[in-house]
């Protein structure tokens, strides 16, 4: 079989798996998404999903990986010879979004340096969309290139290629290595403050209290399932591509428990941060903490510099650990999504990993401009919502269908996990992935279906929608299609018999 990089160890594999998980999304997604629906009753649904769904697809994910050796591509064609087009299209969502998150993470980069004399000044909302983002008074009106958001990306960039350059061992697993438990200490330190400012209480009530009602409606299960999908890195291609670096002998099981409690366990304490902070500025504000609830974008960089400007010390040192916090968050995530296909690109043409890195992340590189300018953050909004919609959570259903169903390969996968775990999984894991998780996954589809046929996202133009939603949702799978019809190289091939 051809050689392939391998982790150095158990432990930076780990790492590399929980920094891809951990991203942007737990910090202002989760916190949110758990208030709206129920409180801290929502943590029933939610830890039934991770059981049910999250930790099950980790595991069948890594042990695609694992068993055949390759990126998303390879390992889907290896798996059986029509599954191909199914990793082009998972490696191409992770194309798009690396795109867009790039920006998001030079957002956070700027926002580092302004927290130095809190540069946002009394009304942060004017000062981000209007000094930082420029943004067009209106959607499709593209304008020109915002340079000081460009100069922010360019390092993000560069900074990511320089990492991935110098391959898994050397490069992904030492960045992770000191930016994971750089992250976990910087934000915990964030959570302490926060708990010891007034009015926190007031906000982890409002974290907390169950609204048991919740737990009877199909929403509320819906968005937990949701949550767990959506922040796991599941289904575009980064677990697959991590695990075939893994040495032939890994507890494939015990790497999936460890990987989705760590990113669970940080989301709460991202959860707990959140809203001690949000407990603090409605008490400055004497109102109640619903009225300063948000999730976003607009949480990272309207609400929160608010909330540190009225910090009774020590404001521009938290000011800029948070942003800080934010990029390690998002470059450990942001270099598992290029990996993906960088990865890709070496398996397929056979070509070296520096000409993959600067091949595929100088394209992204360059597409990434577009979210950098006036408009951008319009177009990022619209992009974002529709691969995450109608590509993740798609390319997710499918993935398990076609594994459980059409190819019945659930069997082969869990005595491969097994026979090299310490823990064994029995009926629990293929009565997941083979019921619970698809009848979820396709209802999660059918209300996003239902919804955006009534009614635009955000109220969005037609045109916007069909430009930046649509088409791209629609393009990635063709795109996928057609680059499986290019054949693969002899060896390749003959590597595919080993593995089977």
């Amino acid at each position: 079989m051809e050689n392939r990089q391998q982790w150095g160890s158990r432990y930076g594999f780990i790492l590399a798996a929980v920094g891809s998980a951990i991203g942007l999304g737990n910090i202002w997604r989760f916190p949110a998404v758990a208030y709206e629906n129920g409180g801290g009753a929502f943590f029933i649904p939610y830890l039934v999903a991770l059981l049910t769904a999250g930790i099950p697809l980790l595991i069948m994910e890594f042990t695609l990986g694992h068993k055949y050796r390759g990126s998303a591509p390879l390992s889907y064609f290896r798996l059986h010879k029509n599954a191909e087009w199914l990793g082009w299209w998972q490696v191409f969502i992770a194309f798009v979004i690396s795109t867009y998150y790039a920006v998001i993470i030079a957002y956070a980069l700027k926002y580092s340096i302004y927290g130095l004399d809190l540069t946002w000044g009394d009304k942060p909302s004017d000062f981000f969309y209007g000094e930082v983002l420029q943004l067009s008074a209106k959607p499709g009106d593209i304008g020109g290139i915002v340079p000081g958001v460009v100069i922010a990306l360019l390092i993000v960039w560069v900074i990511t290629l320089l990492v991935l350059y110098k391959g898994i061992a050397k490069g992904i697993e030492r960045f992770n290595k000191i930016f994971i438990p750089a992250l976990v200490i910087m934000f915990s330190l964030i959570v302490i403050r926060a708990l010891t400012l007034d009015g926190a209480g007031q906000g982890l009530n409002t974290f907390f209290t169950p609204n048991w009602s919740a737990i009877g409606d199909g929403k509320v299960w819906v968005a937990a399932y949701g949550q767990i999908f959506f922040s796991l890195s599941i289904a575009f291609a980064i677990m697959i591509t991590y695990s075939s670096y893994l040495p032939k002998k890994s507890d494939i099981n015990n790497n999936a428990f460890i990987t989705g409690f760590a990113n669970s366990g940080f989301e709460l304490l991202a959860g707990i941060g959140v809203f001690a902070a949000l407990g603090f500025m409605a008490a400055q504000q004497g109102v109640p903490v619903a009225e300063v609830v948000k999730g976003g974008i607009g949480l990272a960089f309207e609400v929160f510099p608010a909330i540190i400007n009225e910090f009774p010390g020590f404001n521009a040192f938290f000011g800029t650990m948070f942003f800080l916090t934010l990029v390690f968050a998002g470059m450990t995530s942001l270099i598992s999504i290029v990996e993906t296909y960088v990865s890709a690109l070496q398996d397929k043409f056979g070509i070296s990993r520096t000409k993959a890195v600067l091949m595929g992340g100088g394209v992204a590189s360059l597409i990434s401009l577009l979210f950098a300018t006036n408009g951008g953050l319009y177009i990022l909004d619209i992009t974002d919502y529709y691969i995450n919609n109608f590509g993740i959570a798609l390319s997710g259903l499918i993935e398990v269908v076609l594994i459980a169903w059409f190819f019945k390969q659930l069997k082969g996968l869990q005595n491969h996990a097994n026979g090299i775990s310490d823990l064994r999984t029995g009926l629990w894991w293929k009565a997941c992935l083979g019921v619970v998780t698809p009848i979820l996954l396709g209802y999660m589809m059918f209300d996003a279906i239902k919804q955006n046929v009534s009614k635009n996202y955000g109220d969005y133009p037609t045109d916007l929608i069909v430009s930046y939603g649509l088409i791209v949702a629609v393009g990635i799978i063709v795109l996928g299609f057609l680059l499986s019809l290019v054949k693969w190289k002899s060896e390749t091939v003959a590597a595919k018999k080993e593995v089977s």
